[in-house]
């Protein structure tokens, strides 16, 4: 069976998935649209235009596209984004504050509101209990505090690699895994050489496509 569905991008995680188009509006690359998630209505970005796609190579069942994005809706997401940025800064004082071993690398707003999410790296489990409460008790809401890897990091952040272009986990891969250490074997390069890491400090995702 085939599903007619377009690729979705969300600004801050960079995460990219796939939603069923229900309607018949020819939505093209670079169009804001408000697709039903689990955690409820967001705004994304069209990366990929509509097509027709088996169902062997999507992950079902598939979320709706609900519709195009109006003005009002897309400056509620940007006034979100802003004060995003601030609960941000107001988080990594805290967490310097705690003496949490920590990273804080992005903060966002669920579009409805009722959820503020902070995203962050450690070399092991955090007791964030603390900082929770002082949080909530600062934005009188929902906190979520998120553990990722160096390569969602990476993916959230964005950068530059060394090959000059955008990293590919920030441009285009939808989804990545572990690079094992035979793909250096299997490609008979060195297994000491630094150079096979990416900005993330892991073996970089490309290896797999050599």
């Amino acid at each position: 069976m085939k599903y007619k569905v377009v690729g979705v991008i969300f600004e801050i995680t960079k995460k990219r998935y796939y939603f069923e188009v229900t309607d018949n509006y020819p939505y093209k690359k670079g169009d804001k649209v408000i697709v039903d998630t689990a955690r409820g209505q967001e705004l994304g970005v069209v990366y990929a235009e509509p097509q027709d796609l088996d169902e062997k190579v999507l992950v079902l069942p598939l979320k709706p596209v609900l519709k195009l994005a109006s003005k009002t809706e897309y400056e509620h997401f940007l006034e979100l984004k802003t004060n995003a940025d601030k609960a941000y800064e107001e988080c990594k004082s805290k967490i310097f504050e705690h003496e949490l071993p920590m990273k804080l690398v992005a903060a966002e707003y669920t579009y409805d509101k009722t959820k503020l999410i902070f995203y962050f790296t450690a070399e092991g489990r955090i007791d964030f209990r603390k900082l929770v409460k002082d949080l909530a008790a600062i934005f009188k809401l929902r906190i979520e505090l998120r553990q990722i890897g160096v390569r969602d990091e990476a993916r959230i952040l964005g950068t530059m690699g060394v090959c000059g272009l955008e990293l590919c986990c920030s441009s285009f891969l939808k989804n990545y895994g572990h690079v094992p250490m035979k793909t250096l074997k299997n490609q008979n390069l060195s297994l000491s050489n630094n150079r096979y890491n990416g900005v993330c400090g892991v073996l970089k995702c490309c290896l797999n496509y050599e």
